[in-house]
């Protein structure tokens, strides 16, 4: 048997030309060997999700027919529209988006996942986000627009009004920043799943739970909490003092995988000067702070900014209330989930790990019931 790795850490579980995180030299490399820093000033997210899919990138008449196809995909079954409205408004809208991704992929068989099931998807997450979010303000949900890009129709079904332009071009940026990210732990959920000959609406519905949890999803909310505790440039160094001798995690600091500055994070850093100048100040003095607070006492650790951090700054200078940020991770990671799942199709095999006995040595034996 070979040796136990906690988390399956440094075990290489699948082999894919999805994306590829470079840790050791902070590059995230998207199908086709794209580099990230390169793909975000040209493409839009439609263009990643196609990209992801297909491998290369759409043309004029590929990308208008992928957005035509996701347009007509936007609007919910009768079916999902009900178990959207049977839930409580105040329901946390993870819960939402994955009841309601269950309900709208309900069929009456098991069925193979294809292209067009994964375009679908990614098309309707806005609309349960938006709805979801509306509920929770006393709001009905509103229908989806056919004229609108991706990024844009999002904020139309949060805000029912004209999405600005420059907003819609900072949601689109972080969609795109967030489409895939190696083998993640909701990606490898998807995985799991898809190992099994499941459908794709189950590998998805794994992947939305397993991207709920605070330590994956739920990161870039922790790191807007933080700042919002901080409050100004000012209050930084000494509530970072503080927090530090209290042993409290530094949120948006350190990665599993990287050991130097998150390439996204790097991008969101430059927008955010723009999208939430006064954030940005308080932010770019948590950072400095925090990273000279993290080398004093761990030299040896890459303690780096991550993709949470800024991408906190972003959405919030973007108009996304922050109880929504993990679906929003959501809805640009869905793209990636159902690449995922499509390319591992081709060589399907049961991910089936060993696991080590710690138990007490076998053949013990059970007492009667009335003798315990």
């Amino acid at each position: 048997m070979g040796e136990f790795s906690p988390g399956l850490e440094g075990v290489v579980a699948a082999e894919t030309a999805v994306s590829e995180v470079d840790g050791a030299n902070g590059r995230l490399i998207y199908r086709g060997g794209y580099l990230i820093e390169d793909l975000v000033p040209v493409t839009s997210y439609e263009e990643a999700a196609f990209l992801l899919w297909h491998g290369e990138l759409p043309n004029e008449k590929e990308l208008d027919a992928l957005r035509q196809q996701m347009s007509r995909a936007r609007r919910l079954k009768d079916s999902a529209r009900k178990t959207l409205m049977a839930m409580e408004p105040s329901t946390d809208p993870m819960d939402v988006l994955r009841t309601v991704v269950s309900a709208q992929g309900a069929s009456q068989a098991l069925t193979k996942p294809t292209l067009d099931e994964a375009v679908a998807l990614t098309a309707v997450f806005p609309t349960i986000v938006g709805a979801a979010y509306r509920r929770r303000q006393g709001k009905d949900p509103l229908q989806p627009r056919d004229d609108l890009g991706h990024a844009a129709n999002l904020l139309w079904s949060l805000e029912g009004r004209e999405p600005e332009p420059q907003k819609v071009h900072w949601v689109d940026t972080y969609l795109v920043l967030l489409a895939d990210h190696g083998l993640n732990a909701s990606t490898f959920a998807a995985r799991v799943v898809a190992s099994t000959g499941s459908d794709l609406t189950s590998c998805i519905v794994g992947a939305i739970a397993a991207l709920k949890g605070p330590a994956h999803g739920g990161a870039t909310l922790a790191a807007r909490n933080m700042l919002d505790k901080i409050g100004s440039a000012e209050n930084a160094e000494r509530w970072l003092t503080d927090a530090h001798a209290k042993h409290e995690r530094f949120s948006g600091f350190g990665h599993r995988v990287y050991r130097t500055y998150d390439p996204r994070a790097k991008i969101l850093r430059e927008m955010a000067k723009t999208a939430a100048p006064d954030l940005h100040r308080t932010a770019a003095r948590t950072e400095e702070v925090a990273l000279k607070i993290l080398h004093d006492a761990h030299p040896e650790r890459p303690n780096a900014t991550n993709v949470d951090f800024w991408a906190s700054v972003v959405l919030t200078g973007a108009g996304i209330p922050k109880e929504l940020f993990t679906t929003i991770f959501a809805t640009s990671r869905v793209s990636g989930w159902t690449a995922h799942v499509l390319e591992s199709l081709s060589d399907l095999r049961i991910i089936r790990p060993a696991s080590r006995w710690i138990g007490p040595e076998p053949g013990r034996k059970p007492l009667q019931l009335a003798k315990r």
